[in-house]
């Protein structure tokens, strides 16, 4: 598969990328500065250099492939934006480019559907006070993304961690998966690649968590 990732150098940005060079993908990289792109260089790695928020200059990194991923994230506690026009800006270049299968990270913690009462009730409630700002940007962008047309999926995990790459994933796609509160990573950037790659999840939000 020819994959667009954005978001490429962040944590899990940086795993699908390996993950998926590993599987035998042709990779394009979109960065803003390739130095902090911790992965080597090598045949089936593109690296383009871009701001993700001006789709005309995303266009060329789109065409022609089959697929984008975007693990696009806020960095810090603070106001923030990049989720949901970082993704409006994909978007319109998927378009113009004629792509149309997107996958995406969000989170499972604004989210309380298939939720234990401890959790929906005591627990989310004040996680999604001190997050409110980035679940603020998720949540527009999960709206944009689900009214756009495009075939995506979302995908919801809870806390990251660092954590070695397991292969154990749950996932759920009724509400989040119970009992279980982290997933590493490796393990999301697994499960993104393995949805990105699925038809039966297109127009699906999915949360995982550790299997």
């Amino acid at each position: 598969m020819k994959l667009t990732v954005f978001g490429a150098t962040g944590g899990t940005g940086a795993h699908v990328v390996r993950q998926a060079l590993t599987a035998g993908h042709q990779v394009t990289a979109v960065v803003r500065d390739p130095a902090r792109l911790d992965v080597p260089a090598q045949p089936r790695l593109e690296v383009v250099t871009a701001d993700v928020l001006d789709p005309d200059a995303l266009v060329p990194a789109i065409s022609g492939r089959e697929a984008v991923v975007s693990a696009l994230g806020p960095r810090g506690r603070g106001p923030s934006v990049i989720c949901r026009d970082g993704t409006s800006s994909i978007m319109a270049a998927m378009t113009t480019a004629g792509v149309r299968r997107l996958a995406v990270v969000s989170n499972s913690g604004m989210h309380r559907e298939g939720d234990g009462w401890f959790t929906r009730l005591l627990f989310k409630p004040v996680l999604i006070r001190i997050l409110r700002e980035g679940y603020a940007d998720m949540g527009e962008m999960e709206r944009r993304v689900t009214a756009s047309g495009l075939d995506w999926t979302i995908v919801r995990p809870p806390k990251l961690s660092d954590g070695p790459h397991t292969g154990r994933i749950a996932s759920e796609t009724r509400g989040n998966v119970r009992g279980s509160f982290t997933i590493s990573r490796a393990d999301l950037a697994d499960y993104v690649l393995r949805a990105v790659a699925d038809p039966a999840l297109s127009r699906v939000a999915v949360s995982v968590a550790k299997g």
